[in-house]
C-alpha cells in the first residue's frame, strides 16, 4: 500500500486553466494532410512539460517532502486574513493556487538549470530534496548519492575534480600526455554539493570554475561539463561553516531557499515511513522523470515567456532605488555604493556624509549595495520560469514579487543601522530577509504609482523614440530632440532631492543626448 501511495500520480490536471502552446513550424507539416494531423495525437498525447513539472511539484510536496508552508501566495479574488498574537501578524488564506518555496524554487532551478542553495538547520531535508532533483533528471538514487560531493575541511582539488593517472605521471614527456581520472559527478545533469561552506578556500576556487564556466581543469587537462542544475546545502549561510565562502562563489548562486521548521501535526506521515521503511527518493514514479531532451525543451519554453513592458518598467524602477550614494563620487557617474565599497571606507563613514534626503522614505538607505546585472538577469529568468510553471505565456507582476526575495536573498544586503529597521513595526525585518525584500518591492511599487510613472514617463518616451532608429532623421529634428532632452534635464533637476530613480533617469538622458550629439556630428560630416 505504501508503494502504491508513492507511485500514484493524479490524472486530474493540476491547473484548471488551459493554454494553447505556440506551434513551431516543421517542414514535415507540408506533407501532412488534415487526416494525418488529426491522427498524430489520437493515441496518447504526451503530457505538456509545464503540466509534468507541476505534477512533480505536487507529488513532492504531498508525498515526498513534508513542507506545508504555502509562502508563495497567489489570489484569484479577496483573500481571508486574520490578525494573530500580540505582534499583530497577519495570517493569510490565499484564494488562488499557492506554493511552498522550499519545493517550488528547486524545481524551477531544475527547469532552467541554474544554482540553488538550501539553508537551514541539520535534519530538515535539505540533502533529501537535492537528491530528489537528481532522480527527476533520470539518475538512479545510488548514483546520485555516490556523485554527491560532501564538503569537509581537508577536501583537495583532486578530491573534487579528479586525479592524474600514476602511470602517466611517470612516463609522460609533457603535460599533455598526462591523463586525468575525472570524477563522475562532473558529467551529471544535476550536481549536488553538501555543506559547501566546509570546503577549503583553494578548493572553492576550483569549484567556482566548474560552476561559473562549466569546465574543470587539472594539470592543463580540461573536462567540459554539461549544462546542469546545481544544488548546494549549508546549515548556516551567515559564516557558520568551517570556511568563509568566497564572494565570487556566493555570487554564482542564483536562489536561496530556507528549510522551514517541521510541523509536528504531520508526525503521522513520518511514522508511516519509519514503519514501512519507505524512502521517497527511491519511489519516484517513472512518469515524473525528465529526459535530457525534455530538460532542454523546458529551458527553451521558459525563455520564450514574454516580459510585458509594464512589468519590466516596475522592475526597472525597483532596481534603480539602491545604487546611488551621493557622497561617494565627485563625478556624476561615480556616485554609487560600489565606488564607496572600492574605496575601502567604513560604511558608517559613508552614510554619515549622506545628507539631505529623507533616510526613512528613501528605499536606498535600507541597503549597503545595489542590484547587479547578474542578479537582474536571474530575477527575470526565474520570473519567466514561475509564469511558465503556472501555465501563463507572459510574466505577471506578482511572479516577480514572489521570486524576488529568493533571488536577492544574499545579494541585496540590508543596512541594519538604517532608520527603517529602528521602527518597532519593522523589527521583524531585521531577521526575516524574505519578508523584508518583498516589503521593499511593495514600497517601490507604491512609490511608482504615487509618482504616476505608469502614465507619465517622459524619459521612457524619449527612449522609445530613439529605439525606432536614426534612419532619415534630419539635422533639424536631431537638434530639436537635443533641446527636448536638455529641457527635461533642467525640469528634473530644478529644486529636487536626488533619489535613485532620478539618478538613473538623468544618466539615461545623458546617454541619449550623447547618441544624438554623435549622430549630429556625423550628419555635418556628410
Amino acid at each position: 500500500m505504501v508503494f502504491d501511495f508513492f507511485q500514484k500520480v493524479s490524472r486530474a490536471p493540476t491547473n484548471p486553466r488551459t493554454t494553447t502552446a505556440a506551434h513551431e513550424f516543421d517542414v514535415a507539416d507540408l506533407y501532412r494532410g488534415p487526416v494525418a494531423a488529426a491522427g498524430d495525437g489520437a493515441d496518447a498525447a504526451p503530457r505538456a512539460l509545464d503540466e509534468k513539472l507541476r505534477q512533480a511539484y505536487f507529488w513532492i510536496v504531498n508525498k515526498a517532502i513534508i513542507s506545508p508552508h504555502y509562502d508563495i501566495e497567489y489570489n484569484d479574488g479577496p483573500a481571508q486574513t486574520f490578525v494573530v498574537g500580540d505582534s499583530k501578524r497577519v495570517l493569510t488564506l490565499p484564494s488562488g493556487q499557492s506554493y511552498s518555496s522550499y519545493v517550488l524554487l528547486p524545481l524551477l532551478t531544475f527547469a532552467v538549470r541554474r544554482k540553488c542553495l538550501f539553508v537551514g538547520g541539520p535534519g530538515r531535508g535539505k540533502t533529501a530534496s537535492a537528491i530528489l532533483m537528481g532522480v527527476l533528471a533520470g539518475s538512479p538514487v545510488s548514483e546520485v548519492r555516490r556523485a554527491m560531493q560532501h564538503g569537509h575541511p581537508q577536501m583537495t582539488i583532486a578530491d573534487l575534480l579528479g586525479n592524474p593517472l600514476p602511470a602517466d605521471l611517470v612516463a609522460a614527456q609533457s603535460m599533455d600526455q598526462i591523463r586525468i581520472a575525472w570524477r563522475a559527478w562532473l558529467s551529471m545533469r544535476v550536481k549536488i554539493i553538501d555543506e559547501y561552506n566546509r570546503i577549503p578556500t583553494r578548493t572553492q576556487s576550483a569549484l567556482l570554475t566548474v560552476m561559473g564556466d562549466n569546465y574543470a581543469e587539472v594539470l592543463n587537462q580540461v573536462f567540459e561539463c554539461p549544462e546542469s542544475a546545481w544544488y548546494l546545502t549549508a546549515n548556516d549561510d551567515q559564516g557558520g561553516g568551517t570556511y568563509q565562502v568566497i564572494d565570487a562563489l556566493r555570487d554564482r548562486i542564483d536562489v536561496v531557499v530556507q528549510a522551514l521548521a517541521f510541523n509536528p501535526r504531520f508526525l503521522e506521515e513520518l511514522l508511516v515511513r519509519i514503519e514501512e521503511d519507505a524512502r521517497p527518493e527511491e519511489l519516484v514514479p517513472h512518469e515524473l522523470v525528465f529526459g535530457e531532451d525534455e530538460i532542454d525543451a523546458m529551458g527553451r519554453a521558459v525563455r520564450a515567456v514574454a516580459l510585458p513592458h509594464d512589468v519590466r518598467r516596475r522592475l526597472e524602477f525597483f532596481a534603480s532605488q539602491f545604487e546611488l550614494s551621493e557622497a561617494a563620487g565627485g563625478q556624476f557617474e561615480y556616485m554609487t555604493k560600489d565606488t564607496a565599497r572600492l574605496s575601502g571606507m567604513e560604511w558608517r563613514e559613508v552614510t554619515a556624509l549622506d545628507a539631505g534626503r529623507d533616510r526613512l522614505k528613501d528605499l536606498g538607505c535600507q541597503t549597503r549595495n545595489g542590484v547587479s546585472v547578474r542578479n537582474l538577469m536571474t530575477l527575470i529568468l526565474y520570473a519567466k520560469a514561475l509564469a511558465w510553471f503556472r501555465g501563463n505565456g507572459e510574466v505577471e507582476l506578482e511572479d516577480v514579487r514572489q521570486v524576488l526575495p529568493f533571488v536577492l536573498h544574499d545579494k541585496l544586503h540590508p543596512d541594519l543601522d538604517a532608520p527603517f529597521f529602528a521602527a518597532p513595526e519593522n523589527a521583524a525585518y531585521r531577521f526575516d530577509r524574505v519578508s523584508w525584500l518583498r516589503r521593499l518591492f511593495d514600497l517601490s511599487g507604491a512609490e511608482f504609482l504615487r509618482l504616476d510613472l505608469e502614465r507619465d514617463d517622459p524619459v521612457g518616451e524619449l527612449a522609445a523614440q530613439f529605439a525606432l532608429g536614426l534612419d532619415d532623421v534630419s539635422e533639424r529634428e536631431t537638434r530639436a530632440r537635443l533641446v527636448k532632452i536638455e529641457k527635461l534635464v533642467a525640469t528634473l533637476t530644478k529644486g529636487r532631492k536626488l533619489y535613485g530613480h532620478l539618478y538613473d533617469d538623468l544618466l539615461k538622458l545623458k546617454y541619449l543626448h550623447q547618441r544624438y550629439t554623435n549622430y549630429l556630428a556625423w550628419l555635418r560630416a556628410q
